[in-house]
């Protein structure tokens, strides 16, 4: 179990202008993701040190995006002006979560611009709607080389988490510590004083620490 990626709504200004502006400010330009067909969203990419990533992601006017949860939380965050939408954590077994939580996990994938197409399965997005600072889960079916961090120069990499929540809260969602995909990374729990979520993300760059 480890920290995946982070995932931004996109803003009213759309997914390339969002991805524009983050990308200036850590000194990287997103790679563009493609869509997820079964999601209807689509998301632009940004590869970070230690196997993470940032993600940038927008709901497209397709029926998908009103039916699947995760389109309905794209959607919904990108309403209220978009911003942090959640954390991700890689599994090497999904069906032990499946098991934990009681249902099955659902398949996603999106095709790069090249061709390559990346396959997953994931669960517990309804979970993230209704209780934000929880992440959801995924494994990969894709080989490392394929992963959005592939690349990565080491260069940029997340110094710190901002969460408005309550550790015990999480890790009893997790089913261990939230320690354990946390583990290389700074996180600083704030009580909640209204949306729980993640507040900012501090990343550290060639031109020094941002925090977005």
């Amino acid at each position: 179990m480890r920290l995946d990626h982070l995932s931004y709504a996109a803003g009213p200004d759309g997914l390339d202008a969002t991805a524009e502006r983050l990308g200036a400010l850590l000194g990287r330009e997103f790679d563009d993701g493609g869509v997820h067909p079964r999601f209807g969203t689509r998301n632009r990419t940004l590869a970070m040190a230690e196997h993470t990533y940032l993600e940038v992601v927008e709901a497209l006017d397709h029926p998908a995006s009103d039916k699947a949860p995760f389109g309905q939380a794209v959607k919904a965050r990108s309403a209220l002006g978009g911003g942090w939408l959640g954390w991700v954590v890689a599994v090497d077994d999904i069906s032990i979560v499946e098991q934990r939580l009681g249902r099955a996990a659902v398949p996603g994938n999106r095709h790069r611009p090249d061709g390559t197409e990346l396959r997953w399965k994931q669960i517990g997005v309804n979970g993230l709607i209704s209780d934000p600072q929880l992440p959801f889960f995924l494994q990969w079916d894709v080989p490392a080389e394929l992963h959005p961090s592939a690349g990565a120069d080491g260069t940029v990499s997340l110094a710190c988490l901002e969460i408005a929540g309550d550790p015990q809260r999480v890790s009893e969602w997790l089913g261990e510590t939230v320690e354990a995909p946390l583990e290389d990374v700074k996180v600083e729990w704030v009580a909640p004083h209204g949306t729980p979520g993640i507040l900012a993300a501090q990343v550290q760059t060639p031109n020094g620490l941002v925090r977005i």
